[in-house]
């Protein structure tokens, strides 16, 4: 019996502790593991490595994927199709278990319509997958844009800087919220809300009548201004999806320009700090839940399924429900953040 892995999308923390897992868990059981590289690539162009415990050994709190990662989708070619199938049928795959955001939940989806058994794993940095409470990569995402604010807020107090800290966070503002939250931030301007200017000045200019001569301010990536239909960024060289960035030199500019006040303000994009670095504790252990989980199913079925967490619990949920869907930052965690942020 062979099972095969493969990591998707872009990576993010807590990957190869997943990897990890579905290895010693499948090798337990006597099943070898086919680690495909760089995604559905890697399947189609039938490029993997063998994984066993000493291929894994050690790479549990290192970030990224020892198998590469990509967004490639095959299904959308008949030829391509039948080349994954091919590759899949001769390795005699009883399951792939692919770690990935919504796309590749998507891709997985149409993976298994194909005709190749297959199990997902969530993994994104925004939290935004649909159906699971959380994902490999969130918690340690948060922690690094934290730690980041935390850093940056002792320089704009010595300074009586207007600090603005870009964080990812394409479509929903999980980062920006939680990281704010967490860091003690005056103003989170997610992409759920548009960025009303005039406001965030009159905001800045409250805090200083009453003696507050600095300012925090987290912009999630995506955020838009209001009145504009297009998220801030350049098309990528290529090809690919729309790159974000930039958001937060646009409102330091528009502040710059209508505040009326000589403030001393500053940008920091932390970007890929994000999504680098080794997992944290509670990315492993999910990680290490997840893969366990995903490898019993890859071995014994059902396939058609991600795993998920939901009040604690492993679950699993059909791709069908949640394949390409995004998960918006949930109420309580926005009333919450309403409560302690000063609103626009």
């Amino acid at each position: 019996m062979h099972i095969g892995i493969m990591t998707c999308g872009g990576d993010c923390p807590g990957l190869n502790a997943a990897i990890r897992a579905v290895v010693l868990r499948a090798t337990s059981r006597g099943v070898s593991v086919l680690g495909f590289e760089d995604g559905f690539e890697g399947l189609l162009e039938d490029r993997w490595i063998a994984l066993d415990r000493d291929r894994t050994a050690g790479i549990l709190p290192r970030g990224g994927s020892i198998l590469g990662s990509s967004g490639a989708n095959p299904f959308v070619d008949g030829a391509a199709t039948a080349s994954a199938l091919e590759v899949a049928d001769r390795h005699r795959l009883t399951g792939l278990i692919v770690i990935g955001g919504n796309n590749s939940m998507a891709t997985a989806l149409a993976a298994q319509d194909a005709g190749i058994p297959v199990v997902g794993v969530p993994k994104t940095i925004d939290n935004d997958v649909e159906g699971t409470d959380t994902t490999i990569g969130y918690d340690t995402a948060v922690a690094t844009a934290t730690e980041a604010i935390d850093r940056l807020t002792t320089t704009a107090e010595s300074h009586d800087r207007v600090l603005i800290v870009e964080t990812m966070g394409r479509d929903f503002g999980w980062i920006a919220v939680a990281a704010g939250m967490a860091g003690g931030a005056d103003l989170v301007l997610p992409p759920e809300e548009p960025i009303r200017v005039e406001r965030v000045i009159d905001l800045v200019k409250a805090q200083r009548q009453r003696g507050k001569r600095f300012s925090i301010i987290v912009v999630g990536e995506g955020a838009l201004f209001e009145g504009e239909k297009t998220q801030t960024g350049r098309p990528q060289v290529g090809g690919g999806r729309f790159q974000l960035g930039g958001v937060g030199s646009r409102l330091a500019e528009k502040l710059a320009e209508q505040a009326g006040a000589p403030w001393r303000i500053t940008v920091s994009v932390i970007g890929h700090l994000q999504r680098g670095g080794s997992p944290s504790a509670a990315d492993r252990i999910l990680a290490t839940r997840f893969g366990i989980r995903a490898a019993d199913a890859a071995m014994d079925g059902p396939h058609g399924n991600m795993v998920a967490i939901s009040e604690g619990h492993i679950v699993l949920r059909p791709l069908t429900e949640v394949a390409g869907r995004l998960k918006p930052v949930n109420r309580d965690l926005l009333e919450a953040a309403r409560a302690v942020f000063e609103q626009p």
